[in-house]
């Protein structure tokens, strides 16, 4: 007998993606007798709910946004690594890295989340921008501001009107939400700030493909989110499906909508990552999951969030909502823990907590089963939920103050422009501020597969814009690891 030593190494879980399903499997982790590395391109976690709130100017990015690192500081087992994934080595078990290196694992944990789909047109990304990201959030807000200075200069009036014609296409919960603060901010935050234009004349057009708002709400519901939002002076139009989009206009059908300032919230499209697995897909990317959320062939390796396919037990597949992916990190979490323990795998259980969105000022519907709420108590629960759920108490005071001030005052708070502003304040023919745009293309140059595009083409279903603010709406991080 030797007086040797036995170390026995324990299991190295590698996560990648930090939105909520990364975030959510790190926390379960922490008790586990396990290692984690998370890995994301991007040293903070977003919190999308209210990405929608930094385009509009009522808060600033720091406000719903926190350091990875700092979020899993008392995660003492979990470290964080600044890289971008392009890839993985199943059969050797690494994760691949941009800088060329490899990250060995024991199990692995997808969550990459979704991004933009624009029906088969990268060329309206540009013109069109969607809002996943922070850099995606600053980039609307500087149009859109910058929509208001060009018109202050502007003589012609139908130059001026077409720059204070915003347009969002789209009508689930980031489309209604982005519409009903743009009237908002246009006829009661900026009116007195301009001596040349009114900006109660601003028109805000809400474009939708379909044959109602809020499609995933009882129809009651969104009937009442779209008379909140006619109140409000926002332009709603069902079944008006976009057909080109121009630096200076959107068609619908043949009939051509003047506009400098066009917002997307029409659908998304997986992370390419899912391909990247190796295994079975759907049209729009999403990986075919097994029920405890491993991929066919490896156990070892899970997709959670707006990346897996997984029907429920209606039969659909479960929605790329934020609950969805939190629900599923904490189940691959316990499922590791189990393995280690010798014990079977549980499979994955969805609790639905509802669907939450607002419409603006005083205006929010709620859906949970049989249970609806609308209105003013709807709104009140909507600011609620998600003051809770925002990371650290920093952020949750200070969204908190600054909601409270620009209820009272109407204000906005994060009115800045920044970068160089003499080329974008735009001569026609060209869109305002044309910084370059920040968004992670999810395929080869295309924003949305050939399988989306065929699916589209062929009127059958394709996810669009997830459906219910924070408790319905996922928002999870658009992201490639």
């Amino acid at each position: 007998m030797t007086n040797e030593t036995r170390i026995l190494r324990v299991p190295h879980v590698v996560i990648v993606g930090g939105g909520f399903g990364g975030l959510s499997a790190a926390h379960a982790l922490r008790k586990a007798p396990v290692s984690a590395t998370l890995v994301d391109r991007r040293n903070h976690h977003v919190f999308q709910p209210l990405l929608y709130q930094v385009a509009t100017a009522m808060l600033s990015p720091a406000d719903i946004a926190g350091p990875i690192r700092s979020v899993l500081r008392h995660d003492r087992a979990t470290e964080v690594r600044m890289s971008e994934v392009t890839g993985f080595d199943l059969p050797n078990r690494q994760v691949l890295l941009a800088d060329g290196t490899g990250l060995a694992y024991d199990y692995l944990v997808v969550a990459t989340g979704a991004t933009h789909a624009y029906f088969g047109h990268p060329e309206w990304e540009p013109l069109a921008p969607g809002l996943k990201t922070i850099e995606d959030a600053t980039h609307i807000r500087r149009r859109f501001l910058l929509a208001f200075e060009a018109a202050e200069q502007e003589e012609d009036p139908e130059e001026r009107r077409a720059l204070l014609t915003f347009v969002v296409v789209g009508a689930g919960p980031t489309g209604v939400e982005m519409a009903g603060a743009f009237a908002e901010i246009a006829r009661k935050s900026l009116v007195r700030d301009f001596r040349r234009v009114d900006t109660s004349t601003a028109r805000v057009i809400l474009l939708e493909g379909g044959p109602r708002v809020l499609s995933a709400y009882d129809e009651d519901l969104g009937a009442y989110a779209r008379r909140s939002l006619e109140r409000k002076g926002v332009d709603v139009r069902t079944g008006s499906v976009v057909t080109r989009i121009e630096a200076d206009a959107v068609y619908v059908g043949e009939e051509r909508i003047r506009t400098r300032n066009v917002v997307w919230a029409a659908g998304v499209t997986a992370s390419p990552l899912g391909r990247a697995l190796g295994v079975e897909t759907d049209r729009v990317g999403r990986v075919m999951v097994q029920p405890d959320l491993s991929i066919p062939g490896h156990p070892e390796v899970f997709v959670v969030g707006d990346l897996m396919n997984l029907a429920g037990p209606d039969g659909t597949p479960y929605p790329g909502v934020a609950q969805v992916a939190i629900q599923g990190g904490q189940q691959v979490a316990r499922n590791i823990a189990r393995d280690i323990k010798g014990q079977p795998r549980r499979p994955f259980k969805y609790f639905n907590k509802g669907n939450m969105a607002t419409i603006g000022r005083r205006s929010a519907i709620l859906q949970r089963y049989g249970f609806k709420m609308k209105g003013i108590p709807a709104w009140m629960a909507w600011l609620f939920v998600h003051i809770m759920f925002l990371i650290g108490y920093r952020n949750r005071l200070a969204v908190l103050l600054q909601w409270a001030w620009s209820y009272f005052t109407w204000q906005r708070g994060a009115r800045l422009i920044t970068g160089d502003v003499g080329a974008d304040l735009a001569p026609p023919g060209k869109p305002l501020g044309t910084l370059e745009h920040a968004s992670l293309p999810p395929s080869e140059g295309s924003p949305m597969s050939r399988d989306v595009q065929q699916a589209h083409d062929q009127g059958q279903t394709v996810p669009a814009e997830p459906e219910g603010g924070w408790m319905g709406g996922d928002r999870s991080q658009a992201r490639r690891g």
